[in-house]
C-alpha cells in the first residue's frame, strides 16, 4: 500500500512491561517506529502531546484511576490522533465504552501480526482522509464567508445603469453590489472619461492621456 507511510510512528500504551516489550518487537519487525511507551492514562496523554505519534496502540485496562478509554477520549478530542485498542477484555460494557470514543481499530489479545498491521494501516489511511476532509471543509467555509453570490435576472436601466432591487427602488450599481456581497468600491476615471472630463473642464489633455486610450487629436 503505497499510500501508507513505511515507518509510521507509534506510541504503545500498555501497563504490563513484558507485553509492551513484545508489542514493540512486533511493530519493529513489521517496519514501524516505536516512539515510546506509557503504562497509565495521564502519561499516555502527555507523551502523545510531546512525541506526536501517528497512531496510539491503547490497552483499555491501565494502571491508576484513568482507563484507556478515557485517555483515548482526551487524545481524540484534544490532539485529534487515531487510537487503536489492544485489549484482552471483550465484555459488552468494555466494548461499548471503547466504541463511544470512536477508535480507529479494536484488536483482541492475543493477536496475529497481520491483524495488527492491517489495523494500523487502515487507521493511518482513515486519519489522513479525515484531515483532508477537514481541510476541505475549512476552505469551503472560508470561501463562503468571503463571498456572497449574486444570481438571477437583474433589472438595470440602459441609460443611467441603476439597478432595481426587490422593493422596487433604483440603486446605483455599486450600492446594490455592496449591499448584496462583500465587495467594496474605489472610484476613479477610465482614460476616455478622464479626457472628456478634462476637455469639459477646459483643462489640458496630455499626449500620454490620449495614448492610454489609443486616440490622437
Amino acid at each position: 500500500m503505497n499510500d501508507i507511510p513505511k515507518k509510521a510512528r507509534i506510541l504503545i500504551v500498555e501497563d504490563e512491561a513484558i507485553v509492551a516489550a513484545d508489542i514493540e518487537d512486533r511493530l519493529r519487525a513489521l517496519g514501524y517506529e516505536v516512539v515510546g511507551t506509557a503504562d497509565n492514562g495521564p502519561e499516555a496523554i502527555e507523551k502523545t502531546a510531546t512525541l506526536k505519534p501517528e497512531v496510539i496502540l491503547m490497552d483499555i485496562m491501565l494502571k491508576g484511576e484513568m482507563m484507556g478509554t478515557e485517555a483515548a477520549r482526551q487524545i481524540r478530542s484534544q490532539l485529534h490522533l487515531p487510537v487503536i485498542y489492544l485489549t484482552a477484555s471483550s465484555n459488552d460494557d468494555i466494548f461499548l465504552r471503547a466504541r463511544d470514543t470512536e477508535p480507529f481499530g479494536f484488536i483482541l489479545k492475543p493477536f496475529e501480526e497481520n491483524a495488527l498491521k492491517a489495523n494500523i494501516e487502515i487507521a493511518l489511511f482513515k486519519h489522513r482522509a479525515e484531515r483532508e476532509r477537514e481541510e476541505l471543509i475549512r476552505q469551503l467555509q472560508a470561501a463562503l464567508a468571503e463571498v456572497k453570490t449574486l444570481s438571477g435576472m437583474l433589472p438595470i436601466c440602459c441609460n443611467c445603469k441603476k439597478i432595481r432591487d426587490d422593493q422596487g427602488y433604483w440603486n446605483q450599481i455599486e450600492t446594490y453590489i455592496h449591499k448584496n456581497s462583500n465587495a467594496s468600491f474605489t472610484h476613479s476615471y477610465c482614460p476616455k472619461c478622464a479626457i472628456k472630463f478634462y476637455e469639459e473642464a477646459g483643462l489640458e489633455v496630455t499626449e500620454e492621456m490620449r495614448a492610454d486610450t489609443g486616440t490622437t487629436r
